[in-house]
């Protein structure tokens, strides 16, 4: 069968890579570039275990970072471009207000004392807080930019980029999509257009953009920071070389993606009160991303309400980590499979039948 993957960010992409490896034909079409939108504004963090994540997450969050060796390795055969973790653990730091971590130690995720965060990231400002450390990684996001469009390509997918999805139609055991360079047909068809999901008729996704201004600072040498930092309203993910991305807001803005320097500057200076020796680095980049965000915080997975299209999009703050499971269970949906995680959290069109349901 053939299947048409509308966007190629992260999402996009890995189901189209998921598709094409298990012998589907495979066209991916995209609005703008492949992997030029939230995808390339991410941090990278592949925060499985953060526990401020929403719970219906959890299953679908630790069956993706089951298959992320893999598909890293997939990833790099294919288009011959490494994809290095860049971190392996991350120190959470919670606000005096906030008190003390309450849950429960695992062994990856564990309470620690003011005095071992600062032994393990010196210069910490400490005092005051509560830590856990997290034995989760990073990657840069970028390097995945460069990596997954070959590999999608190398595993025999098409990827038509500039070609915006305008409509799509469902007859007759097929579907028909309508762009603006002509109209083709496939056997199904996948939305996957993150912040633009709404756009594509008549199976508009209840997605909106949310905004997440960010920066990159580099420390003069030989100060570099070991592992990911994160607190309630500031996080600081390092990429090597004494670079270090701090993020990010969130904000609904619409489509607005001008970055502005007060929110730069203030972004550094909240970084700066976590860790003290990041105020004297650089600023060498700021830039800003359009998140894919829902009324209730979680993704969109499933069909999108005619034969043969389904949609997969809304990932929010987690659409680098979410992305190998999400290609996954498309797949099985697919195939008519159960998916390997259950999907109910995530059904598409669960916002609008809630307000009915009030209504009446």
């Amino acid at each position: 069968m053939d299947v048409i993957v509308a966007g190629a960010g992260i999402i996009g992409l890995t189901t189209a890579l998921e598709l094409a490896q298990s012998g589907y034909g495979v066209r991916v079409l995209e609005r703008g570039r492949a992997m030029s939108e939230a995808s390339w504004a991410a941090a990278g963090m592949l925060s499985a275990e953060d526990p401020d994540h929403p719970a219906e997450l959890t299953n679908l969050a630790a069956l993706s970072i089951r298959l992320y060796p893999e598909f890293l390795s997939v990833v790099e055969r294919l288009s011959g471009h490494s994809v290095p973790l860049r971190t392996r653990a991350t120190l959470m730091a919670t606000m005096p207000s906030q008190g003390k971590f309450h849950g429960n130690d695992t062994p990856t995720c564990y309470a620690i004392g003011a005095h071992e965060a600062e032994l393990r990231v010196p210069g910490l400002a400490a005092d005051g807080r509560s830590f856990l450390w997290l034995e989760e990684t990073s990657l840069d996001p970028r390097d995945l930019c460069v990596a997954l469009p070959l590999a999608v390509t190398a595993a025999g997918a098409a990827l038509q980029q500039e070609t915006e999805v305008l409509a799509v139609t469902s007859h007759s055991g097929a579907v028909e999509v309508r762009t603006q360079r002509g109209t083709v047909t496939a056997g199904a068809f996948v939305n996957c257009c993150g912040a633009w999901a709404a756009k594509v008729q008549p199976l508009a996704a209840e997605v909106e953009p949310r905004k997440g201004q960010m920066l990159a600072v580099r420390l003069p040498p030989p100060m570099d920071l070991a592992y990911v930092l994160r607190a309630p309203d500031v996080y600081m993910v390092p990429r090597g070389a004494g670079q270090i991305v701090i993020g990010a807001t969130v904000e609904r803005v619409g489509f607005d993606r001008r970055v502005e320097p007060r929110v730069v500057e203030r972004l550094h200076a909240q970084a700066a009160e976590l860790w003290p020796p990041i105020a004297s680095a650089r600023v060498v980049e700021s830039w800003s991303g359009l998140r894919p965000g829902t009324a209730d915080g979680l993704p969109l997975i499933g069909s999108a309400g005619q034969p043969h299209c389904w949609v997969a999009t809304g990932h929010f703050r987690n659409g680098i980590l979410l992305a190998p499971a999400t290609g996954l269970v498309v797949r099985q949906l697919l195939q008519g499979r159960p998916p390997a995680v259950s999907l109910d959290a995530f059904v598409p069109g669960r916002v609008s039948d809630k307000v009915r349901s009030a209504a009446l």
